[in-house]
């Protein structure tokens, strides 16, 4: 059984997820659903939740899309159909026919393609396809909204017997208009409309002359309207068939609303089914914008959360086009509580949050943005404890609130319990509050609940340290810059950095110095050691990267000397060629040579003629045939392979010419002297420290807390000593 407290869940800005997931619902139904979403109670429900959505988010992807669910809420006609001898306006019925459709096609569909959405077919094929409300429906009503004419025969006989009364009233008011406009009784206008229906414009003074009903007169009272006592009598027959018109219509929609008033159970059916999908819709919608998967659940009590983002800040900065920094954690049996520790706004809370809120977005049927290799495990129980909660209401301090939260922990923590506190142990005397810390945190542990907790108190570090199944983690921080990395590494706990980042921010070196002798000095070696280690690490990933790029230029290195060497065999191949072609010209240039002695000698023609004949011949025997096609194919090839090698060249030339105009342009800036008490700092580095002394090309630099022997040329001027 899955339960997680209303207070985690605001701890965790789980409601400020909810709100985004609504803006993608499509109907007021599903948004309201969607607000309403909380973490599943069964696991089974959860499961399938998360592959209705997965199945969705899929969609997004092939040719076969899940058509528009789109649908007016049938709510108040749910309700009216429940009460006796009520009846459905046109407008309603009208939504009950498209919501219908709507449905139709989806059950259609997903029974068409049940091999890409299996689950969601599942989940579907119970309910009922049926046409009969909708051909029931179009059978009385028209495409314009009214009613049909053989809705009755009634109905039919009516409408007739009213439009020949129409022309009847027509006729006999054309007739009124021309007797009355001849004897010049009428004024310009000559007609009007007045209650719908055609009066006579009559001038005042004429009103007595014309017979009929006053209708009503102008603004000015120049012109009175009246309707000729001719039509009056039509007009009142008319007005009878209307009413019964009107009553054969209620009729109608009495007798349609009674045939889909036995249809209710499965409208609403119809409309629960449109808003689940709306909902389906809307999360997957949301996981697609920040690329949100369905992870492996892993078999055994275990997870692992790879390049996991927090969605709000993932969202927020995708906006802004900022960068969001992943992370990368886990918990398992052998490392089932993780102790954050290092310097505060180095991101130890939203790393805590992060795996909350994804934990939770999770069991309540959200898909998360990880990495596809990630895993999860699902928890019955979740518990947070995050931010300062001094309650002004109730009269407590954080500490006292803390108490009771920590008291509520440890009656509900077991082995199914993910709790995730921030700043654990504050609130109080650091000594008393952290030994409390500990004690606590030593129970959830015997407990074997699994937990991330952040804080800053050496005693749970080295707890941490101590203990087989807890582990240490921290913040990286550059040491130079004194500035966040954003990455958690496990393994290994964090140096606060107070003094280090006092000093960045302008507070005295005397000020700090003095600090540290006002505290245990076993404590600051701790820390020292900590800042130590992490200053080793950060080298040791700076070393892994500078491998990596090593590799990556050898790489490169290799393909370039295999390229040579591809061109070099070239050459070997063409200098081959060459040599056997100078080979053959030699042998042929010693037979000419010994066939012209031998004709010195014996002066015989003949024989001259056909050793030349048969040598040519032998030389033709090794020719090829090429047409004058080939031939020309071949010219245009070299002509250009010859234009691409002199591109290359001119390209080559360009670049070169463009360099030197880059020197020239440039002029070099005479690098400042440097003398002692000058602010210096490494060309590549950002910590500032000022020269004590210079001996020998080589300079000491003191940075406060130590200093160091560097050689000038590797030092920038920040600022010179004031004379």
């Amino acid at each position: 059984m899955i339960n997680i407290h209303e207070k985690t869940l605001k701890d965790l800005e789980f409601f400020t997820v909810l709100n985004q997931v609504s803006e993608h619902s499509i109907t007021a139904l599903g948004k309201e659903a969607v607000l309403a979403i909380l973490p599943f109670a069964q696991e089974e429900h959860l499961k399938l939740e998360l592959n209705y959505v997965n199945e969705y988010v899929s969609s997004f992807d092939n040719d076969n899309r899940i058509p528009n669910h789109g649908f007016e809420t049938i709510a108040k006609e749910l309700k009216l159909l429940k009460i006796e001898n009520t009846y459905l306006e046109i407008p309603s019925l009208q939504k009950i026919v498209s919501i219908s459709l709507t449905v139709n096609t989806i059950l259609k569909f997903l029974e068409k393609f049940e091999d890409y959405y299996p689950k969601l077919r599942q989940y579907s094929k119970d309910i009922e396809v049926t046409k009969v409300i909708i051909e029931q429906v179009d059978a009385v009503v028209d495409r314009f909204g009214d009613i049909k004419n053989d809705a009755s025969p009634l109905l039919s006989e009516l409408r007739k017997s009213i439009n020949q009364l129409k022309g009847k009233i027509n006729s006999s008011f054309t007739a009124a208009l021309n007797t009355y406009h001849n004897l010049e009784y009428l004024d310009d206008i000559r007609e009007s409309v007045v209650d719908n229906k055609r009066v006579l414009a009559v001038k005042a003074m004429y009103r007595r002359k014309v017979k009929g009903a006053i209708m009503g007169g102008s603004k000015t009272g120049s012109i009175v309207y009246i309707e000729p006592e001719t039509t009056l009598h039509y007009s009142r027959e008319l007005n009878n068939l209307e009413y019964e018109e009107k009553e054969e219509v209620i009729k109608i929609l009495k007798e349609l609303t009674d045939f889909v008033r036995l249809f209710s159970p499965l409208l609403k059916q119809y409309q629960d089914f449109l808003t689940k999908i709306d909902v389906i819709s809307a999360k997957a919608k949301y996981a697609r914008s920040m690329d949100a998967i369905l992870p492996e659940f892993s078999k055994e009590r275990s997870m692992y959360l790879r390049d996991a983002y927090h969605p709000l800040l993932y969202l927020t900065n995708k906006e802004s086009g900022e960068k969001t920094f992943p992370q990368t954690i886990g918990l398992e049996n052998n490392s089932r509580i993780i102790v954050i520790s290092g310097p505060n706004a180095g991101g130890k809370s939203i790393t805590l949050k992060t795996v909350g809120l994804l934990q939770t977005m999770l069991q309540s049927g959200l898909l998360i943005p990880v990495h596809e290799r990630s895993k999860v495990c699902l928890f019955d129980r979740i518990l947070s404890d995050i931010g300062d909660n001094q309650s002004i209401e109730n009269h407590l301090s954080t500490y006292s609130y803390r108490l009771k939260q920590m008291n509520y922990f440890l009656r509900k923590c077991n082995n199914k319990t993910l709790f995730l506190i921030d700043e654990f142990g504050t609130g109080s005397d650091p000594e008393l509050g952290g030994a409390l810390a500990e004690t606590f945190l030593e129970v959830f542990y015997e407990r074997e609940a699994f937990g991330i907790i952040t804080t800053h108190y050496s005693n749970l570090k080295l707890l941490a340290n101590e203990l087989p199944y807890m582990v240490n983690a921290n913040m990286l921080f550059n040491e130079k810059s004194l500035e966040p990395m954003y990455k958690l590494v496990i393994g290994q706990a964090g140096s606060s950095f107070t003094f280090e980042v006092a000093q960045k921010n302008g507070i005295p070196y005397s000020l700090i110095n003095k600090s540290k002798k006002k505290i245990e000095r076993g404590k600051v070696r701790f820390d020292a050691t900590i800042a130590k280690l992490q200053k080793q690490r950060s080298k040791l990933e700076k070393t892994e990267r500078s491998l990596k790029e090593n590799e990556k230029k050898k790489l490169t290195e290799a393909e370039k000397l295999e390229e040579v060497n591809a061109k070099v065999q070239k050459k070997l191949e063409s200098f081959q060629e060459l040599y056997d072609s100078n080979q053959r010209l030699i042998y042929l240039g010693q037979k000419v040579n010994d066939i012209s002695e031998k004709y010195f000698e014996d002066k015989k023609k003949r024989e001259l003629m056909a050793e030349l004949f048969r040598l040519v011949q032998i030389e033709n025997s090794k020719r090829k045939k090429v047409s004058a096609k080939q031939k020309r194919a071949e010219k245009v090839k070299e002509k250009q392979i010859k234009q691409e090698a002199e591109k290359k060249v001119e390209v080559i030339r360009k670049k070169k010419q463009e360099e030197r105009k880059k020197k020239k342009e440039k002029p070099e800036v005479p690098k400042p002297i440097l003398k002692v008490g000058d602010s210096v700092r490494m060309h590549d580095g950002r910590a500032i420290g000022s020269i004590d002394s210079i001996e020998k090309g080589k300079a000491n630099v003191n940075y406060g807390m130590f200093t160091t022997n560097v050689s000038l040329d590797l030092l920038e001027l920040v600022e010179a000593k004031k004379k």
